[in-house]
């Protein structure tokens, strides 16, 4: 078991885009449920903030999942109302020990 297990203190929905036919030999862009990860959800520090402005990213949570999650970039992540798009997934100095995903909110439509 990772270090880092026991500070997941929250469960996501990872959704992730997949073609699937139409019946009429198109196909169509949908979102399917993949898994339900542990995660834990904090955010950006103003360095991190400030490297993603100048990259044009607008990073509003950074959130930190175990080694092996089944996480890419362009994923959405739910947590209930809320969704976070996944703007890139890093592994730190050490591999195995966790990943981290920077991800964007995007406002629920009213």
């Amino acid at each position: 078991m990772s270090r880092i297990n026991r500070m997941l203190n929250a469960t996501a929905d990872v959704w992730r885009t997949t073609k699937v036919s139409d019946g009429m030999g198109g196909w169509v862009n949908t979102l399917v449920k993949v898994a339900t990860i542990r995660a834990r959800f904090s955010q950006p520090s103003a360095a991190q903030r400030t490297a993603a402005d100048q990259t044009t990213a607008r990073l509003t949570h950074v959130v930190y999942l175990a080694s092996g999650a089944n996480v890419l970039r362009g994923d959405e992540l739910r947590v209930g109302v809320r969704k976070l798009t996944v703007l890139a997934v890093f592994e730190p100095s050490e591999p195995g020990t966790y990943l981290r995903a920077d991800c964007q909110q995007t406002q629920p439509a009213v």
